[in-house]
């Protein structure tokens, strides 16, 4: 009897035991996969490939290897007047690819309209906010286009052309960063005919071109309010 009763008194402390491990091993479970479901679903960050700065000594290759990558012709540009939808050209092949890096860099993102000219153009791609000369040192601060004029194209209604440095540029290259939409009378073209590459036009959005040409300015030309600029590539 009394080892029966030993017996009894270890298969009840074994089965205590037992008990006691059960409730613990659940709890760890279940804090994993709470845990685990708790932690949000990371998707990887899409890598955004990172470019040289654009030099006076790589600006042709750079933007050769670019264009052949990067085909696309159609840009809307967004203002708080509406949009202007370009059409960039194949055969000035540079500043097509300049215009479209610039698009996919976000540079224009936070520039201005900045010079308009009621009957003649609007210009932009600057402004007066520090982010905008942060940008162009991060791209390349110091490059110039090559001028592509061999398709004798003139300045009508409505084409885009590359703004110009006139200091010491008798090669008539374009400064990168800034554009021009072209409006006004033919008799106003012969400066820049010959001497401003075309490199787009607008395909819609003219009036809204018009509406911005004819704002309220200082006598720089500066608009009195600001035309934020964005921009981002169609096709």
């Amino acid at each position: 009897m009394r080892i029966a009763f030993v017996l009894i008194c270890l298969m009840a402390l074994l089965s205590s035991c037992e008990d006691k491990k059960k409730p613990i091993q659940s709890k760890i479970e279940t804090s994993k996969e709470t845990v685990k479901d708790s932690i949000p679903s990371i998707t990887p960050s899409e890598k955004k490939e990172i470019y040289p700065k654009i030099t006076e000594e790589n600006v042709i290759t750079f933007l050769t290897d670019y264009g052949q990558q990067n085909r696309e012709t159609k840009v809307k540009i967004n203002t708080q007047h509406g949009e202007i939808l370009i059409d960039l050209f194949e055969d000035t092949p540079l500043h097509r690819a300049n215009f479209i890096y610039l698009v996919k860099q976000r540079y224009f993102e936070n520039t201005f309209f900045h010079r308009v000219v009621p009957n003649f153009i609007i210009q932009g791609g600057n402004s007066d906010l520090r982010s905008t000369q942060k940008k162009r040192a991060q791209l390349g601060k110091d490059y110039l286009l090559p001028a592509e004029l061999a398709n004798n194209r003139k300045h009508i209604y409505g084409t885009i052309s590359g703004a110009k440095e006139y200091r010491e540029n008798p090669d008539k290259r374009t400064a990168p960063y800034e554009f021009f939409i072209f409006l006004g009378p033919q008799s106003s073209t012969a400066h820049l005919n010959g001497n401003y590459t075309i490199f787009g036009k607008v395909t819609k959005g003219m009036d809204v071109v018009e509406t911005i040409a004819n704002l309220d300015h200082d006598e720089g030309g500066w608009p009195l309010q600001n035309v934020y600029i964005s921009a981002e590539v169609l096709d």
